[in-house]
């Protein structure tokens, strides 16, 4: 099935961009306008066509459908990088040359003019008077008078074309270092559209081993994802919005205090989806701030939001149970909370603030026992180490995860 998609949509694109006929993927019929640059039917092919169709996925097999258009999409625009990788190189090549010509030509010149500056500034002085006493006639001093007002011309012209060769070599090599400036913006773009590409094929082998391509087991993950995203909106609702906050990182010896809302990374979409980190980004702050206190201090929520990889291949931002961050892979296990945090091992907890039977907020307990803890609360304002019950019940919790490094 996969791949008769591929074939399916490789041959959508092809359509659009050398036919320029009106096509259709999935639902979304597409009409690409042939007097568009290449491209620009790209461009018009993923706003008509491969958008839209992500915004309609209700099954698997639209899923999987969507997933090969951007893959085939990503290609296509790796062959067309490529290619004007090829054209800048060629154009390089060639004003190298130009410019080689061009400084053998104005080596040359300057020689010559070095020379017949040389030879003036031998002759002796001459004025009227001499030339007219040291020729026998006057023909001779016509003749005289004439070359060597010959000779300040062609020395002048000679000064000319060495100034002009000069001028359009500095031309030339601007032009050159300009080119070598795009050329690099076009390799940095080709390596970035090559890590969206594996990206978005290893999206595809996730998502066809997490929902073992089964349709029933898919729409049962994405609605399990959807819930908890929802939860997360309802509680933000029942705080009063997320607004966003400043100066809230405290790092200490237990590790980072984080808060989603923070300015750093509040108003940043959640894996590139609809979601923010300020709204729907508890879970990713609260392991932010687990994996500080591990000792990777460099990793933030931003760390975590932006591999793609650490979230689901069915519903986006819907964070997996295993993650990677700082080089280092970590899985939530489900366990005690005084048991853990006896050894001195924070626990990422999941409250129901609205009492229903699944989490809508996630936080982490970092020490205490018998309900009584003390937690960085990724949404409180200045929620670092603060007592657990000032805000939450012990009965509100649905979700608890020790983490294994």
């Amino acid at each position: 099935m996969v791949k008769f998609l591929k074939i399916q949509v490789g041959i959508f694109l092809i359509v659009v961009v050398f036919l320029n006929h009106a096509i259709k993927v999935g639902s979304i019929e597409c009409s690409i306008n042939a007097k568009l640059t290449t491209e620009q039917q790209i461009n018009e092919f993923d706003a008509q066509c491969v958008k839209p169709l992500g915004q309609k996925i209700t099954t698997l097999a639209q899923q999987i459908q969507y997933m090969n258009s951007q893959i085939y999409l990503t290609t296509v625009q790796i062959n067309q990088t490529e290619q004007k990788i090829i054209s800048f190189g060629k154009e390089i090549d060639l004003l190298g040359s130009r410019i080689e010509g061009l400084d053998q030509s104005l080596g040359y010149l300057s020689k010559q003019l070095i020379q017949r500056i040389v030879i003036g500034y031998k002759k002796k002085p001459f004025t009227i008077f001499s030339l007219l006493f040291d020729n026998k006639n006057a023909n001779d001093f016509l003749n005289q008078l004439k070359y060597l007002k010959t000779a300040q011309d062609n020395t002048q012209k000679l000064l000319y074309s060495v100034q002009e060769t000069k001028a359009n070599a500095e031309e030339q090599k601007k032009l050159r270092e300009e080119k070598k400036v795009e050329l690099d913006r076009l390799q940095t773009t080709l390596e970035s559209q090559k890590v969206d590409l594996n990206n978005q094929q290893a999206a595809e082998k996730r998502l066809l081993a997490e929902t073992q391509n089964d349709e029933s087991t898919y729409q049962s993950l994405v609605t399990q994802a959807r819930a908890q995203l929802a939860g997360f909106g309802r509680f933000v609702s029942n705080q009063g919005g997320a607004s966003i906050l400043s100066n809230q990182t405290v790092c200490d010896d237990w590790g980072c205090y984080y808060n989603q809302r923070d300015s750093q990374w509040g108003g940043i979409a959640l894996n590139n989806t609809g979601y923010t980190l300020a709204g729907e980004g508890c879970l990713v702050t609260a392991m932010a701030m687990i994996y500080t206190h591990f000792g990777h201090r460099s990793v933030t929520p931003q760390t975590i939001n932006s591999n793609s990889q650490n979230f689901a291949s069915y519903y986006p931002a819907y964070l997996n149970k295993t993650i990677i961050a700082d080089g280092t892979s970590s899985t939530r296990i489900s366990a005690n909370i005084d048991s853990e945090l006896s050894t001195g091992r924070p626990v990422v907890v999941g409250i129901s603030y609205d009492g229903g039977p699944s989490p809508d907020h996630f936080l982490v307990l970092i020490s205490g026992s018998n309900g009584n803890y003390l937690m960085n609360d990724p949404f409180t304002p200045n929620g670092h180490n603060i007592p657990f019950t000032d805000h939450y019940s012990v009965g509100s919790i649905r979700e608890i995860d020790r983490i294994s490094m």
